[in-house]
């Protein structure tokens, strides 16, 4: 329910999205208004338009007709100015009508809803035709404003897609099929990537799943490991060993937990080398499964290098998201995956903590250590 809700949410959030933050004063003179019409500029849409004498048309800063001479342009504050000046709305960037960017947010946010409830995953030529682009012109757009092609989304909503149908189905092969996929060989193709696991184990939370894990005391308490066939999946820190092992036995209730043998050691000891030394590079194979809107923002927790801090409205506004602070919150708090994607250098607005999965004085200890440099 919780993973439905955040696609619903990121849906939502396209088109506050596009709601641009425009610098004031920036196009007061002539000048300053002709440099923007030449670099066809986005962020100058709404705030002045231009008019041509010689064809009688007046367009928005950004539109893509072939740009006029600099002698036969006028500007406007407005449509209705333009207009009563004699000139008539571009039938190619449609001045009086919705912002550019505005209309990409809409035909994204269809997009995504044609996604979602569609039977089988839509191709990209449909999902373009559905909004009036080109498919070169729609996967541009949708990647700019989701942060992500549409093949990956389909392919995370469909991922989200078999988590679901997974416990509720009879058989492995209707959840497949309930999800969109046309065979089974296509699907068990990404399931391990999607699952971590077999299929069939998934389904039944894990039976005949195996995890190694570990536990190993660290400077801020006790940390276990764990790492399925895909990687790394399960990073955890607290004060109690045996917590720490029912946590993860409540995250896979039928699978089999095996201690971690010599080999495993070693995993755990580069973990312990990263919480210790923040500037370590970790170079294990990290599994993280979750919806498209929280691996987007565990993608950009990791580009968060040790020693810096952003607050959850400005990694919001990066995300291109600057609606959707809390439902980046949650991403941060559903991270499985402790200090390896480091949510712990996103910080509240005054700079606060805030909140920390692992406890707030681990928080404040791991940023000390990371602002000392080398």
């Amino acid at each position: 329910m919780f993973c439905c809700m955040l696609f619903r949410m990121n849906e939502l959030t396209i088109i506050g999205k596009m709601s641009r933050i425009r610098r004031q004063g920036l196009y007061r003179s002539d000048d300053q208004r002709w440099e923007a019409v030449v670099r066809s500029d986005q962020n100058a849409d709404g705030k002045f338009f231009y008019a041509v004498k010689t064809t009688g048309v007046y367009c928005r800063p950004s539109c893509a007709a072939r740009q006029p001479q600099r002698a036969n342009v006028q500007f406007y504050a407005s449509c209705e100015a333009a207009e009563r000046a004699g000139f008539r709305a571009c039938k190619r960037c449609q001045p009086n009508g919705r912002d550019l960017s505005e209309q990409h947010a809409i035909a994204v946010a269809k997009a995504c809803r044609l996604i979602r409830t569609a039977e089988r995953p839509p191709d990209l030529a449909t999902l373009a035709r559905s909004v009036a682009m080109s498919p070169f012109h729609f996967h541009r757009v949708f990647a700019k404003i989701m942060g992500l092609t549409p093949k990956a989304y389909v392919q995370a909503h469909r991922a989200e897609r078999v988590r679901e149908a997974l416990p509720q189905r009879n058989t492995v092969t209707e959840a497949i099929y309930d999800a969109g996929y046309g065979s089974n060989s296509r699907f068990y193709e990404k399931s391990l990537e999607m699952l971590g696991m077999r299929p069939s184990a998934f389904r039944k939370g894990g039976v005949g799943a195996t995890i190694r894990f570990a536990v190993g005391d660290c400077s801020l308490g006790s940390v276990l490991v764990a790492s399925s066939e895909r990687g790394v999946c399960a990073i955890l820190m607290g004060d109690d060993p045996a917590q720490l092992a029912r946590d993860l036995q409540d995250r896979f209730p039928k699978a089999s937990l095996i201690g971690g043998d010599r080999d495993f050691q070693r995993v755990i000891s580069k973990v312990i080398a990263l919480i210790e030394s923040p500037r370590t590079r970790l170079d294990l194979p990290l599994y993280l499964r979750g919806t498209a809107f929280q691996q987007k923002v565990w993608r950009a927790l990791r580009h968060i290098p040790a020693g810096k801090t952003i607050s959850y409205s400005e990694l919001a506004r990066r995300l291109g998201k600057p609606k959707a602070v809390r439902a980046l919150a949650q991403a941060c708090a559903a991270n499985p995956l402790a200090v390896a994607i480091p949510c712990h250098r996103v910080l509240g607005a005054n700079g606060s903590l805030s909140g920390y999965r692992w406890g707030v004085e681990r928080k404040r200890a791991l940023l000390k250590r990371e602002s000392k440099k080398r």
